[in-house]
Parts: structure tokens; C-alpha cells; sequence
């Protein structure tokens, strides 16, 4: 053809980012999956999952509609595959005998088991470190890292999906988040029947290995399932094994146990004090003297909140308080701002749940074999570093919080028009004033290593 349109034409900026931050070569030397030297391959295919992902795809039959952009090949410098061809990429990532072997390591009474990864998956895991790493080495500014860790449910009607403790069935993946750089720095995929708290400090720990060298002070927030003793020993150890030396400041919602109740009901009125209030409630707060007997040597701070119906109201299970408490090892902030900052965790890693299952392709599993949706879940999740990165990286400031919706429609959804002329090709694109515009330099500002 004399010329070819597109409907994408802001996916080679999408392309740029990913090839400045290396991930072709990371993918290269880590996911070894192809026998034959026929067809595309393994950074070839990460690529168009990361387009399907970035364009709004959820499934693999919508490879079909991308390849009906003749336009894209030649943006991408390669063939994009079809649905059949990505299905049986996503199935070399499962191996069954690490199930089997999972299962035969279940003790007396237990249902549930976290299976070891395969060799391809740990290698999209390595190449998803090295575009964080990489990320953090150009925003060497950013010396502080809060990781949020957090589980979320995807519904799945597969048949060998488990039930969840929601009622119906699925998988249960657990995800660790750096906070001020908005990266997923490791996840763990888990059946529905797999409990938070059951070893979270494996992500944990991945997660801070991640972390690029650049950063100097940690820090760690997590939910009532991370209330769990390893994990709070580990973060408490300055010279914890397969981790950073150093301290860990954290800060994590308590279990409600009996003894903990009794010594919140223990307190007096006259101690409580209030720290946030809103039309609804007023939320109250006091420091306990309370050390379990499960603690160890170091000591735990204990910080108690109340929340009160205001005119008398009652919840919905018919109470008129709710008590909660939080655990932490920051001893100098005061409790208002202990609280708040723990609190912060919600505006993090839960609506990173949202974009990763809603708005990018991992809330819609591919099939019934595990393997294959731990990768796909993982793809989806190279994605969104991808798009993070290039927010920080090239994209206006006002385009840092912009979600994949936002940037489909100021940018990858723009119209053009290839021309070939004197032996080159040259993309022409729509331009309008609600469009981004200022493609070259946002391409200066990502360049590709040789």
C-alpha cells in the first residue's frame, strides 16, 4: 500500500517506554520459553501483551481486532499474533508438577497451598525488577519507598478456580506496591481459597529486594492479614535475612484478638482522644500499654481507635462503637499522624486493584491452567509499571495520577496516517487541543539503550 491508517497511533510512545526502560532485553535473557526459532519471539510477545493491555483489551480473542490495524506491525516492528499463538505463549508459563508437588507437602487438615513458580514465571518477575529498578534509577530524587502489600479477589468461573471467603469462586492474588513511585514491585498469584495472612512475608521480602539501590529510607503498611508474627519480626530486625539491613518503619492494622479487646474496654473515657471526625463519626484514638505475649524482645507500639455514631445512630450489625487498633514500630510521630499516614494505604494499593483488574486485562482470567494466569496477571501488571513510568518520565505533571482510560483517550487512540516516502516511513497524526501533542519530546525523554 501507498499509505495505511491507524486507530493507535500513540502506541509507539507506549513502545519507547518499554524499550528505554530494557524491557525487550530483560525479557530476552530471562523467559526462555520458545524451542524453535520460527515466529516471534519471547520480547516480541510480551510487547503485544503490553499493547493489548495498554489499548483496552481483556481477552485474547481481541488480538483478532488488533490485528485488523494494519498500521500496527509497522508501529511495533513486528507481527502481532494471533489469539491461538498468545494462548499457547500464556500455556508454556504453567507446569503442572509444581502443583502436584505443592500438594503432596500438604499437611493433615490443610486445603490450601501456594505452588512454587515456574522457571518462565520467575523470569517475567525478574524482568518486571529490572523496570522498576530502572524506573528508580532515573528518579534517583525519590529516596523514600513505602510498600504497600494487600490482597484483592478476582471472580472466576473456571472449573478449577477455588471458593473465596466472599462466597463465590476465584483467585486470591497478593500484590506489594511502592507507594510514591505508584510501581508493583512483586505478586504473588494464589488460589481463592488461600488466605492473606498465610505467608505474606515471601512477597514482602521480594518486594524489598526489588528496590533500586537509589532509595535510603523503608517503610511498610499492610492490612489485618500482615499481622502475622514472621512478618512482624522480620520487619522489626535491622539485620534481617534476604532483605535490606536497616530499620523498617511499618504500621499494621491489628487482629482483634480477646486479650486486645479486654484491654481496650479497659481504658478510660477520660484517656480517648479525637483525631478525625465527619458528618457521620467521630473517630478517637489512644496509646495502649499492651504487649502480647507472642512479641519477642521488641517492643510494639499499640495505638487503639474508636469509632462512634454520631445522634446515637447504630451500625449495621447493630453496635454503637467499633474498636480497632494498629501495630507499629514508629515510636516519634504522634498517633493522629501515625494513623492518617496508615490510613494512606487505602488511595494506594486498592485502587491499584481497581486499574489492574478493571482497567487493564487482569480481572478477566484466560483459562483454567494456574501457570497461565499467574503470567497473564503479570503481564497486566508490567503494564501498568510501563504506563507509570512513562507518566513520570515523559508525560506532562498534570498526567502523573491519569489512569489507562485517561491515556487511551488523549493518546493511544490517536488517529494517523503512514507514509512512505524516499525510503521512509513517516506517521502522520491527528492533532486537536484536547489531545497530547508534544510527541517528540516526550520520545527525547525516553531514550532506548543501545
Amino acid at each position: 500500500m501507498e499509505e495505511c491508517l491507524t486507530g493507535l497511533g500513540g502506541v509507539p510512545l507506549l513502545l519507547q517506554a518499554a524499550r528505554s526502560l530494557g524491557l525487550p532485553r530483560s525479557i530476552r535473557e530471562h523467559v526462555r520459553i520458545k524451542e524453535r526459532d520460527r515466529g516471534l519471539d519471547e520480547a516480541s510477545y510480551v510487547e503485544s501483551f503490553i499493547v493489548l493491555n495498554a489499548v483496552g483489551g481483556e481477552c485474547l480473542d481481541d488480538f483478532d481486532r488488533l490485528r485488523e490495524d494494519a498500521g500496527l506491525p509497522e508501529m511495533m516492528g513486528h507481527d502481532v499474533p494471533s489469539p491461538e499463538a498468545a494462548r499457547k505463549f500464556l500455556y508454556a508459563f504453567h507446569d503442572a508438577r509444581k502443583i502436584e508437588e505443592a500438594q503432596q507437602r500438604l499437611l493433615v487438615g490443610q486445603s490450601s497451598y501456594i505452588p512454587e513458580e515456574s522457571a518462565p514465571l520467575r523470569g517475567l518477575a525478574q524482568s518486571n525488577v529490572e523496570v522498576v529498578r530502572e524506573a528508580g534509577r532515573r528518579c534517583s530524587d525519590q529516596k523514600i519507598a513505602t510498600v504497600d502489600l494487600d490482597s484483592t479477589i478476582i471472580e472466576s468461573e473456571k472449573r478449577e478456580a477455588q471458593p473465596t471467603y466472599e462466597g463465590g469462586k476465584g483467585y486470591q492474588p497478593m500484590l506489594a506496591l511502592w507507594a510514591e513511585m505508584d510501581l508493583v514491585l512483586a505478586d504473588e498469584f494464589r488460589d481463592g481459597n488461600v488466605p492473606a495472612v498465610q505467608d505474606p512475608l515471601r512477597v514482602a521480602q521480594r518486594a524489598f529486594q526489588a528496590l533500586p539501590p537509589t532509595v535510603e529510607e523503608r517503610y511498610f503498611r499492610g492490612d489485618s492479614a500482615c499481622y502475622e508474627e514472621r512478618l512482624l519480626r522480620w520487619l522489626s530486625d535491622e539485620r534481617r535475612e534476604n532483605g535490606p539491613s536497616g530499620p523498617i518503619g511499618f504500621a499494621i492494622s491489628a487482629r482483634m484478638t480477646e486479650t486486645l479487646r479486654n484491654e481496650i474496654k479497659s481504658v478510660g473515657e477520660e484517656e480517648w482522644r479525637s483525631y478525625d471526625e465527619d458528618a457521620h463519626v467521630t473517630k478517637e484514638c489512644v496509646e495502649l500499654d499492651y504487649s502480647p505475649a507472642s512479641a519477642g524482645r521488641e517492643p510494639r507500639r499499640y495505638i487503639a481507635i474508636r469509632i462512634r455514631r454520631k445522634q446515637g445512630d447504630l451500625f449495621d450489625d447493630g453496635s454503637s462503637v467499633k474498636h480497632f487498633a494498629v501495630v507499629s514500630n514508629i515510636w516519634d510521630w504522634t498517633p493522629k499522624r501515625l494513623l492518617e499516614w496508615h490510613r494512606e494505604k487505602a488511595g494506594s494499593v486498592e485502587p491499584l486493584h481497581d486499574v489492574i483488574k478493571n482497567e487493564l486485562a487482569g480481572g478477566v482470567l484466560p483459562c483454567g491452567r494456574f501457570g497461565a494466569n499467574a503470567a497473564w496477571l503479570r503481564l497486566a501488571i508490567i503494564t501498568h509499571n510501563v504506563l507509570s513510568a512513562l507518566k513520570r518520565l515523559a508525560l506532562p505533571p498534570e498526567l502523573i495520577t491519569a489512569r489507562p482510560k485517561r491515556l487511551r483517550f488523549l493518546i493511544f487512540h490517536t488517529p494517523g496516517k503512514f507514509i512512505h516516502h524516499a525510503r521512509k516511513t513517516v506517521l502522520r497524526l491527528a492533532r486537536a487541543w484536547n489531545r497530547f501533542s508534544n510527541w517528540q519530546h516526550a520520545l527525547k525523554l525516553l531514550p532506548i539503550p543501545t
